[in-house]
């Protein structure tokens, strides 16, 4: 089974610092990369960390917030110096489109490939993209301005073969891709072999969750219920509440209550304010209420 994995290239909030740029983060999945937020600096962790894009198709942007966004002109400008051919979508509310428009027609020009820009109803769960192996959903959040998560979810694989029975009932090599698929097989005689007989369960489907920026909201846990991994914001220790409540954004308590409440089997936290040197009291109070919680830094990979 190939590794799904999440690289941090930012975890901080709007004030980058020596430690934490602003958001962004690669997902592989699936043998394809998706970049959600592309915060200042975005390419520059991917540098220092290696990561190869060629791979690299769909960009998901939460919210038109600095540090989420300030990001994409500068890595575009690099993909065309870098003679990349492949279409860059990018599915984002659609003022993104009007803002980055300008920017592209003065800066890239000439640019060796298509920006294909997709509109998200931020205020909807809804299906926003799918191939043939994963699906994307959007997550309604609470913030200032329209925001949305994302949910990222592999399609079923197929099921495992058991060679044995394959043998057994000399099945033809042209009917096990729908056997792996689930059918039935009828022999010559006119036997119905159940499917389960002929196979085992493939491995079940990977699902990660991204909640960034958000206040405190229950809503969103029907969507992300039970996902393998959960990133949730975590701004404000609790004892900022009042700011945390001013600005829409959750403490570090308030994320794993969510990750609590919605089953998940892991938490990663982040998103953090500048006014913290030491980001271990953030993970000590999100810990308190669910243990499995990660605290995220820049510049890690991380198994979903």
């Amino acid at each position: 089974m190939q590794k799904a994995t999440l690289s941090i290239l930012g975890c901080g909030s709007a004030l980058p610092t020596k430690k934490n740029f602003p958001s962004s983060q690669m997902l592989e999945l699936r043998d394809k990369q998706y970049l959600i937020d592309c915060g200042e600096g975005t390419q520059i962790r991917m540098r220092q960390m290696g990561l190869k894009t060629n791979r690299l198709g769909h960009i998901f942007i939460s919210h038109l917030h600095g540090d989420h966004c300030f990001g994409l002109i500068g890595l575009i400008s690099t993909f065309g110096m870098l003679n990349r051919t492949a279409d860059l979508h990018i599915h984002a509310q659609p003022d993104l489109e009007k803002m980055l428009k300008p920017q592209l027609l003065y800066f890239c020009a000439d640019l060796s490939f298509n920006v294909i820009f997709h509109s998200i109803n931020t205020r909807k769960n809804e299906l926003i993209f799918e191939d043939r192996s994963v699906q994307v959903f959007s997550i309604p959040l609470k913030h200032r301005v329209p925001c949305c998560g994302f949910l990222f979810e592999e399609k079923p694989r197929d099921r495992h073969i058991i060679r044995e029975m394959i043998d057994f009932y000399h099945i033809p090599t042209w009917r096990i891709p729908k056997i792996k698929q689930g059918e039935d097989f009828v022999t010559e005689e006119g036997e119905i072999i159940p499917n389960n007989q002929l196979t085992t369960a493939g491995e079940l489907p990977r699902r990660y969750a991204y909640c960034s920026d958000t206040a405190y909201s229950e809503k969103i846990i029907p969507i992300i219920e039970g996902v393998d991994c959960l990133y949730h914001e975590a701004t404000f220790l609790e004892e900022e509440m009042i700011r945390s409540n001013q600005t829409e954004h959750s403490t570090a308590r308030q994320a794993a209550e969510i990750a609590k409440k919605a089953n998940v089997k892991k938490l990663i936290i982040g998103h953090y304010s500048a006014r913290y040197n030491n980001q271990n009291e953030l993970l000590t109070e999100a810990k308190s209420v669910f243990e499995n919680t990660i605290l995220g830094e820049d510049m890690t990979v991380y198994e979903i």
